[in-house]
């Protein structure tokens, strides 16, 4: 349970963090944002200031529970040290498991839900057989809202050529495909065959068949044989974790200028939050989402949509 957060009163929050990013930055690994934020990484975790107009918000992460320990201790220390001119209270908060925060408060959920161009009778009977055929594996489909985002952006791009790395019963793919400008494809890929013969009777009824081109092969295989011209004009990503690294950058390559990519779950349920979740997609997820913030042939912005989704365009 390695987060912790501290909401600490002051009118001079932008000063502490200026003071402590460059007193630390000594003997820690430090950095400040052009927002104002401020990040301190000592041997036992990290910490990132965030200024607001009547707070100083703390966040700590920490592999485990006596090293979060330790990072809350020494930004609490130096925070105080600092305050010459007033009296602050740091009250950290219990300890939380990344895989408990709740990215999208049910409040907030039910009115996302209610507020975007609905699902029609087609999409709405997929996401039922869905539910009835695949039982506890149903919430591998992307909602309503989701569905929406996907075909908006693919007829926002114009696209006539897209990809598709994990159909599950192939929601989105119809979502993509309805999107495609004339004469468009989507090229959609997975390794179940049973998961995607759901999707097709709904794929014939909203008469997108024809633009949908199912291969049952390993992704990256089929990637590659793309040959290497930059071809793809949008691109979903939403299969297994581990190998999200490899589907990104074999479909960056290929991306058209104004192209995007799309990766969802890029939260892992919150457990890329909490750095106590080392297992192999935790770590694969963590480097991908920083890789893209750094990426010099995208731009990216991250989104707290579901379970969290980048929208990265090429340059």
């Amino acid at each position: 349970m390695p987060l912790a957060t501290a909401r600490v009163v002051t009118d001079r929050p932008a000063r502490y963090i200026k003071q402590l990013v460059s007193h630390m930055g000594h003997k820690a690994t430090t950095d400040l944002a052009s927002d104002g934020r401020g990040t301190i990484t000592v041997a036992a975790g990290t910490c990132i200031l965030t200024p607001t107009p009547d707070r100083l918000e703390l966040t700590a992460t920490a592999v485990d529970l006596p090293s979060l320990a330790g990072v809350q201790d020494v930004i609490t220390r130096h925070l105080v040290r600092f305050a010459t001119q007033e009296e602050l209270s740091v009250a950290w908060t219990a300890p939380v498991d990344g895989a408990a925060l709740d990215l999208t408060a049910p409040v907030v959920d039910t009115y996302l839900l209610g507020h975007h161009t609905p699902a029609d009778d087609i999409l709405g009977g997929l996401a039922a057989a869905t539910r009835e055929a695949t039982a506890g594996a149903a919430h591998m489909q992307v909602s309503s809202d989701e569905g929406a985002l996907l075909t908006l952006l693919t007829r926002l791009t114009g696209a006539r050529f897209a990809v598709e790395v994990g159909v599950f019963t192939g929601y989105s793919t119809l979502c993509i495909a309805r999107g495609l400008a004339d004469g468009g494809r989507v090229l959609a890929c997975d390794v179940s065959e049973e998961w995607a013969a759901i999707g097709r009777p709904y794929w014939e009824r909203a008469g997108v068949a024809d633009r949908i081109d199912l291969r049952i092969a390993p992704a990256l295989d089929t990637l590659r044989a793309l040959g290497a011209e930059p071809v793809i004009d949008i691109a979903f990503i939403d299969a297994d974790k581990g190998t999200y690294p490899a589907y990104y950058e074999e479909i960056v390559r290929r991306l058209r200028p104004g192209g995007l990519v799309v990766l969802d779950n890029v939260f892992l349920g919150g457990r890329v939050l909490d750095p106590a979740y080392q297992e192999e997609q935790h770590l694969a997820m963590r480097h991908l989402n920083d890789l893209i913030a750094g990426d010099d042939r995208v731009d990216s912005v991250m989104l707290p949509v579901r379970d969290g989704v980048t929208i990265a365009r090429r340059r």
